[in-house]
């Protein structure tokens, strides 16, 4: 299955949010099999992600949109997928219901914080879906995300997209396999062993370089998980290896590398 994730926000190309979600999904879409083939970064512009979502969906298996949905004026994710796919934005029933129901236990539960901050919410844009569209409805977000034809259109908040991705993740099904190999040689001595191992095999080989107190890494994918295991046994006869990072090393590095 071959997927793209767009990622819509201006804070992202801003750089005063980091992009975590397209990492997730492309990390769980991979261990599902599928393929990601596409990430791409775009700002609060309802007409580019319109021409993306449109162009697209007609390119990959599926299309994965996050950001942006609610009912706030920034929130405008929905209603251009809507449009990239020459749909009517409608009400969706059910959802104003269950929403005006969330809306007044707030109210209830929360008096002082309506009153001083003239708490208003657009539950009408907040319900709006692309005709035939199927909800996505999970505890941890306000507004539902949604699946119209092969485009699933998530959240932006990270908690909420990973709860609506788990509720369709099933859908997502490949058969790529991957099995990865670390080694202390530096990238440049790999050249020639990484093309043989290529000629040789049905996979694809990536390496990818050493760090000061990391090892490279090694990666053969394709779609037969013997053949992969028989490259990783090949390349293993032929490139010195070592034990991958412990988890808690991958972590720190990882942090230490976001900062």
């Amino acid at each position: 299955m071959n997927v793209a994730i767009v990622s819509v926000g201006d804070e992202l190309l801003a750089g005063t949010t980091t992009n975590t979600n397209a990492a997730w999904l492309a990390g769980r879409l991979t261990e599902r099999g599928s393929t990601v083939h596409r990430i791409l970064t775009i700002p609060d512009d309802r007409a580019e992600i319109a021409d993306y979502v449109g162009r697209w969906r007609d390119e990959f298996d599926a299309v994965i949109v996050t950001g942006g949905i609610g009912g706030t004026p920034d929130d405008m994710t929905v209603e251009a997928a809507a449009e990239g796919l020459d749909r009517d934005l409608v009400v969706h029933e059910r959802i104003y219901d269950d929403l005006r129901e969330k809306a007044a236990e707030f109210r209830e539960e929360n008096p002082e914080m309506v009153a001083e901050y003239d708490l208003e919410l657009d539950l009408e844009a907040a319900a709006s879906l692309p005709e035939g569209a199927t909800p996505i409805v999970v505890d941890e977000a306000w507004a539902p995300g949604c699946i119209v034809e092969n485009v699933y259109v998530f959240a932006g908040i990270p908690e909420e997209m990973k709860a609506m991705f788990r509720e369709v993740e099933a859908e997502f099904r490949g058969d790529a396999t991957a099995k990865t190999i670390y080694t202390p040689a530096p990238e440049g001595s790999l050249h020639g062993v990484l093309e043989r191992a290529g000629d040789e095999f049905d996979v694809a080989v990536g390496s990818y370089p050493r760090g000061e107190s990391r090892p490279g890494r090694i990666r053969v994918t394709g779609t037969d998980e013997s053949t992969v295991e028989e490259a990783i046994e090949w390349l293993r006869e032929r490139v010195e290896t070592t034990e991958p990072p412990s988890e808690s090393e991958s972590k720190s590095k990882s942090e230490a590398e976001s900062e």
